[in-house]
């Protein structure tokens, strides 16, 4: 175990003087054939090396060395004691040959541990002509190698100065980068700088990317010359316009030692103190640069952002599930190489309604500042409730490498918005007083109005006038007085005409007959149901075709119907029902629905038949009272349990449920059961659960059944006075409000009977005109058939006038939280004209595309998707 112990400590020692002590190489990367040069090994740490060694090979000459040096240092911090030491060994070289080679490793022991240096490789190059910037005059001026830039000789002509300004790019495009380089070239004793001007970059976007505090100047060999070089400053310039560009020369002072020598005594020390230096100031300057700079080719797509490289986009949100009125921010950062410090905000489309502040901008670039990102930050504010996606966010650039516009897009970002609890439209606490945060919101009330709990359903029958049973009442009134009039005339003849009477009242026979049948049906009394329908389409066949029963076969019976312009296809299903009756009464029970299917059948045929062969206005009598005979028995297939779903959803509502009411109400509409009762339920279980715009559209529906329901009206108004739009409503004429007030006092059916009744009064008082025994009689009659009529005529007028508004499909409800308006049907190159919330009534004028064109109650129009819509 000790001995363990002992390797450790003594591997841990190793190791730490492996660390703490390392031989470094210092040379020239670069040197000249025959050129002399030093080369140092440099071991730093706490211990002083043993055992030094090293061999040049064949490559390199030892002129000198190596000599040593030594120094060691202590510091003491806080009681601490810390030894440091270096040692360099110093070898001067000549190489004498031109190439690439390799100075071999050293080594050396520290405490007992061997340590090395590692290989260096040293380009040695033909030698050029010493006085390679000869030509030149001193100071400023003369040739320049490559012709970039003006050269300072020194005083003795043994060395020379110069600049270059140099350019990564001679030819590019507005916006793309150049990398600019000045750099100074000597073989002199230089020893500072000063008064230095550099460049304004007129044209150009610049920025400084190398300034170095400390110049370090390496080796470089400039048209056969060795040089000292360094770089002075560096910048990335993009060029704003385009055109040749001209660059200003840069200038500097550089301060150079020159040795020189005295007039000589004649004295033996003249070798040691004959010669001093002097410092002289010689002015550098390079020669101005132009830069060839052309246009952007047209044709940029539209989210071009001003960016020439390559480039990529991406975005993310801040948060993607927030409450309205908290604030959030998308992040879109623009990254990749070029311009990218000039890269300009893309346009961000955000939903309609959302509040959108000034972008904030964060730039990150390397070194060479032409390669980084830029990350745009929006923030922003959503006001309405809903689900939204953002983007995708497109930022358009120009390729360099391509040399055409690209189109780099992000992904689309979808974000949540709840409703917050000082925006949701709830129902305020019994005796507290709703507020809502909102300009020009009325406080209304304190509630909606309850629920009815009558159910009040029935099929939806539509309105009544204009039916065929308002049609029918007024032409049996017209016909009927008529009659009446024309009664004593004709009761001659047509008691004389037995066949005429019989064809007359062979359809009402029959519909008396089928009354039978029908109450067979519902006992489901078979064999008592087909004999009697059987007997009654015989009875009607007879009476209207003025058939005997031994005439009354099959072949005469459709013979004689398609000669009384009753159509082949009639006719061969009135002969095949009478078939089916013959044979159904001899046959098995087939069941209720055949049985029902007959019944129908044989309304239909009589009907068709009585209306093909019109000879009398009774026709269109019988039509509207065969209709009526059937009203009865179809109601009675309606479904019986819609009264128990409307009772649970009473009970539901009143406890305080009302998502299970609003379930139980719409399950009783799916029956195709209606009334102004169960919109109106159904538009006060929606309000309680915050849905405002499907509330507003029920509460629509509703009135339209009976504008004179002021509760209806009522809820509507306080549910229109919680959406978020607030638009001036052209008003209409007083005398259009004064006859919309008397219309809507009474619902549309009302007002159609009263049409009926005045009508049949206006009927009974022509007759008194026309068959009363004294003048009074007469004149009674005829001023109060006037009055009569003219009542008549406004419960006419109003009756129709609440159909064609409960008719129209041009008021709509726009049901998405938040909808914008644009200028045309499309969604990539309109304009948004206005935003619409949801709840706002519209008017809709054309639907083009998937899009309708809208317009609101202050003449505004636009467009707008259609699925934000629900027609009344």
């Amino acid at each position: 175990m000790k001995r363990l112990v002992s390797s450790l400590m003594l591997s841990l020692a190793a190791l730490s003087v492996w660390a703490q002590n390392a031989i470094r190489v210092e040379v020239h990367n670069i040197v000249e054939v025959g050129e002399r040069f030093n080369l140092a090994f440099v071991v730093e740490g706490e211990h002083a090396p043993s055992d030094f060694s090293w061999e040049a090979g064949d490559d390199f000459t030892v002129v000198w060395g190596p000599q040593k040096g030594t120094s060691s240092s202590i510091q003491i911090i806080n009681g601490k004691t810390t030894r440091s030491s270096q040692t360099s060994f110093t070898y001067i070289l000549q190489a004498s040959k031109a190439g690439t080679f390799t100075i071999p490793s050293a080594s050396a022991k520290v405490k007992g541990a061997e340590i090395h240096s590692r290989p260096v490789q040293i380009q040695v190059v033909s030698g050029g002509n010493a006085s390679a910037g000869g030509q030149s005059q001193q100071g400023q001026g003369g040739s320049t190698p490559s012709g970039e830039s003006a050269s300072a000789r020194t005083a003795d002509g043994t060395s020379d100065i110069f600049m270059r300004l140099s350019l990564s790019r001679g030819s590019v495009v507005v916006g793309e980068p150049v990398t600019a380089t000045l750099k100074i070239y000597h073989r002199a004793n230089l020893v500072g700088f000063e008064n230095a001007r550099f460049p304004s970059f007129k044209g150009f976007w610049s920025q400084e990317t190398e300034a170095p505090s400390n110049i370090e100047f390496q080796r470089e060999q400039v048209d056969g010359t060795m040089y000292n070089s360094a770089v002075l400053r560096r910048w990335v310039l993009i060029p704003q316009k385009s055109g040749d560009q001209a660059i200003e020369p840069a200038e500097v002072v550089c301060l150079v030692n020159v040795q020189r020598r005295r007039s000589s005594s004649g004295s033996i020390f003249d070798d040691f103190f004959g010669n001093d230096y002097a410092t002289v100031r010689q002015r550098v300057s390079t020669k101005g640069a132009t830069l060839h700079v052309s246009a952007l080719p047209g044709g940029a797509p539209e989210s071009f952002g001003g960016g020439v490289g390559e480039f990529k986009v991406s975005a993310r949100l801040s948060k993607d599930s927030l409450k309205t009125h908290d604030a959030a921010s998308l992040l879109v950062t623009v990254s990749g190489k070029g311009n990218i410090a000039l890269a300009e905000a893309p346009k961000v489309s955000f939903p309609p309604d959302f509040e959108v502040y000034d972008v904030k901008t964060t730039v990150n670039t390397d070194k060479s500042g032409t390669s980084g990102s830029k990350t745009f930050e929006y923030p922003f504010i959503p006001r309405s409730p809903g689900e939204f996606s953002i983007g995708p966010v497109r930022y358009g650039y120009y390729d360099v490498k391509a040399r055409k516009y690209e189109v780099a897009a992000s992904s689309v970002l979808a974000l949540k918005v709840a409703r917050s609890a000082a925006s949701t439209a709830a129902a305020p606490e019994s005796g507290s007083t709703l507020t809502v945060d909102r300009k020009g919101v009325k406080n209304l009330g304190e509630d909606i109005r309850f629920i009815r709990t009558k159910t009040g359903l029935v099929a939806d029958k539509g309105f009544l006038v204009y039916s065929k049973l308002w049609w029918g009442a007024l032409l049996v009134l017209l016909l009927g007085g008529t009659g009446i009039w024309l009664g004593m005339r004709k009761a001659a003849r047509l008691r004389a005409d037995v066949a005429g009477t019989r064809n007359r009242k062979a359809t009402r026979q029959a519909l008396k007959r089928l009354s039978q049948a029908r109450e067979f049906l519902q006992k489901n009394l078979y064999t008592a149901f087909y004999e009697e329908l059987h007997r009654s389409l015989l009875g009607f066949i007879g009476d209207k075709l003025g058939l005997d029963m031994a005439e009354q076969s099959k072949e005469n019976i459709a013979d004689a119907l398609v000669s009384r312009g009753t159509s082949q296809a009639v006719a061969d299903d009135f002969v095949g029902l009478l078939a089916a009756c013959e044979e159904a009464r001899y046959s098995p029970d087939a069941g209720h629905q055949a049985m029902n299917t007959h019944y129908e059948k044989a309304i239909a045929l009589i009907t068709a038949i009585d209306s093909s062969m019109k000879k009398t206005p009774v026709s269109k009598a019988a039509l509207a009272l065969t209709l009526l005979l059937m009203l009865p028995f179809s109601l009675q297939a309606a479904p019986s349990y819609p009264d128990s779903l409307w009772l649970s959803g009473v009970h539901a509502y009143t406890e305080g449920d009302y998502a299970k009411a609003l379930k139980d109400w719409e399950d009783v509409r799916a029956t195709g059961l209606m009334s102004k009762e169960l919109y109106y339920n159904l538009g006060n279980a929606y309000f309680k659960s915050g849905e405002i715009a499907p509330a507003i559209l029920w509460y629509e529906r509703a009135l339209r059944l009976d504008p004179s329901d002021a509760d209806i009206r009522y809820n509507l108004e306080y549910a229109r006075a919680l959406t978020q739009d607030r638009i001036d409503e052209v008003p209409e004429i007083f005398f259009e409000q004064w006859g919309h007030a008397l219309c809507y006092l009474l619902p549309s059916n009302t007002w159609a009977v009263i049409s009926i009744l005045f009508f049949a009064l206006t009927v009974a008082l022509v007759l008194l005109f026309l068959l009363g025994s004294s003048s009074a009689l007469r004149r009674w009659g005829f001023f109060g058939a006037i009055a009569a009529f003219l009542i008549a005529f406004l419960g006419w007028d109003f009756a129709r006038w609440q159909r064609s508004e409960a008719l129209r499909q041009d008021q709509a409800i726009v049901m998405r939280p938040v909808s914008s308006v644009k200028s045309s049907p499309s969604e990539g190159s309109a304009k948004d004209l206005f935003i619409l919330h949801e709840g706002t009534r519209v008017k809709v004028l054309d639907n083009v595309s998937g899009f309708s064109q809208i317009e609101i109650a202050d003449g505004r129009q636009g467009w707008i998707p259609g699925k934000d819509l629900e027609i009344i």
